[in-house]
């Protein structure tokens, strides 16, 4: 049989564009489809507010996109692509004026902690003698570890709740804050068992890179993907929706940088009921509510050094924050949510008009919420930047649903691919050696759903490009 194409992506986001750009390396005909006019998926900027004021629709600060296996191997600086990083990485303000600090430097970091400094060193500075080959190792599926020795002492520290771990090693406030603060990222009660790994990973990379923003907003990067897509033969086809994979042309293989229910619904004729249904019970976890500001001077900060990171974590001490994450897992908008501030326009000044800044804040709430978090997350902000209110000139308030509406991908405001706990970690979306091939034997899944999950790192999509290139090769269906 002759194809149009080797391979149909399906989706832009970072994971299908990664999937395309490994494919298209290859030397294999590949067309990229995006039901959208532009191309990013959750990479996507826009002006949701005043003119000039521009907003990342979704992501906004990107670690493990300077840090991913794949795409630190790509040459996105030669297309455009250019990176600013702050003083520090994130900063956990608490109410009597303290703040904990995360530094690239683990010395500088620890001396910000206290009598706990010492006990942050033994921790993080194992994980440091060669983190790229840890990331590496973390940043796919289940699998033996190329770098054995760095991975099991990363395990023995994050088999664990993110509470236990804390409890165990920190005494004081600001090191157990900060801890919970990087874990809260797990979008998962932080008693549960593993949520101490999302913790250590995201230390882990603050002392790896500045967490950074990209200049010109998010978009930049996906520009910066899909040019070199282009360079390398790759073909894209926008404002183009797709309601079953018999409306895209005839390929090799097909890869869907979708949720599992969209995969359910698009690719109902080429997968058995069996498959479906186990994609239809996939669990999604909370979701987040967003509003994206436009500030005429910076955020207030109490403590000053808040206003030299480009993530603030909002919230207070680490029970707090086990409490909040703890009622939205449970169905509970909390009155006092932990909150998650980015402040893009102070490091990047292409953002906003002179004289005025953007930046955006969001908490994690129960799937598919319509309760108004507005008053609870400014309240929370006010705590810590007394004054906050005094600067807004406009906001824009996304609830889950408008975020779904934005990018269906994210099913009920779910903006990581869905629940990473021990249920789901190594069986995303459902149990298969292989988890982004299907029982189709053309048809792969390489969004946020598969290992490793959500964040803009492309491995989903570069893991599945590896699962085709391997069928492909098995079929002998290139020659």
């Amino acid at each position: 049989m002759k194809y149009e194409y080797d391979a149909v992506v399906v989706g832009s986001g970072p994971n299908g564009l990664c999937a395309a750009i490994a494919l298209a390396q290859q030397n294999l005909s590949v067309l990229l489809v995006e039901a959208r006019d532009t191309l990013g998926g959750g990479m996507r900027s826009a002006d949701l507010t005043r003119p000039g004021c521009l907003h990342d629709v979704c992501s906004s600060v990107h670690p493990r996109r300077e840090l991913s296996p794949f795409m630190r191997t790509l040459p996105l600086a030669e297309h455009g692509l250019e990176f600013v990083h702050p003083p520090f990485s994130a900063a956990h303000p608490l109410d009597d004026g303290r703040v904990a600090v995360l530094s690239r430097s683990v010395s500088a970091t620890s001396d910000w902690l206290g009598m706990d400094g010492p006990a942050y060193r033994r921790l993080l500075e194992p994980l440091l003698t060669d983190p790229h080959a840890l990331l590496a190792d973390l940043l796919g599926p289940l699998r033996i570890p190329k770098q054995p020795v760095p991975f099991v002492r990363f395990g023995l520290s994050a088999m664990r709740s993110a509470v236990g771990l804390a409890e165990s090693l920190f005494r004081r406030d600001e090191a157990q804050a900060l801890f919970a603060g990087c874990a809260a990222h797990s979008i998962l009660p932080l008693d549960k068992f593993f949520t101490a790994a999302v913790g250590l990973t995201f230390l882990v990379t603050g002392h790896m890179t500045d967490w950074p923003v990209a200049r010109g907003g998010s978009q930049a990067i996906a520009r910066a993907l899909a040019s070199l897509f282009a360079e390398l033969g790759g073909q894209v086809r926008t404002g183009f929706t797709v309601d079953k994979l018999a409306q895209l042309p005839s390929a090799r293989a097909y890869l869907l940088d979708l949720a599992p229910r969209q995969v359910a619904s698009i690719a109902e004729a080429e997968l058995p009921a069996g498959y479906r249904n186990r994609l239809l019970r996939y669990r999604y976890g909370p979701g987040v509510f967003k509003i994206d500001y436009a500030l005429s001077a910076p955020i207030p900060w109490r403590a000053a050094q808040c206003g030299q990171a480009s993530t603030v974590h909002v919230g207070g001490t680490l029970h707090e924050i086990a409490r909040s994450e703890r009622a939205a897992y449970d169905g509970t908008p909390s009155a006092e949510p932990f909150v998650m501030v980015c402040q893009q326009s102070r490091f990047d000044h292409s953002r906003s008009p002179r004289g005025q800044h953007v930046g955006d804040v969001y908490c994690h709430v129960p799937f598919g919420s319509t309760v108004d978090m507005t008053d609870p997350i400014e309240r929370q902000i006010e705590r810590f930047a007394p004054g906050f209110r005094d600067v807004v000139l406009e906001r824009r308030v996304r609830f889950p649903a408008d975020l779904e509406r934005d990018n269906p991908s994210m099913v009920g405001g779910v903006i990581a691919g869905g629940a990473a706990d021990i249920g789901q970690l190594f069986t995303r979306p459902v149990a298969r050696l292989d988890p982004y091939s299907t029982p189709n034997p053309r048809v792969f899944l390489c969004g946020a759903s598969t290992p490793p999950g959500g964040g803009v790192h492309g491995m989903c999509g570069f893991f599945a490009a590896r699962s085709v290139l391997a069928r492909l090769a098995r079929t002998h269906d290139l020659q």
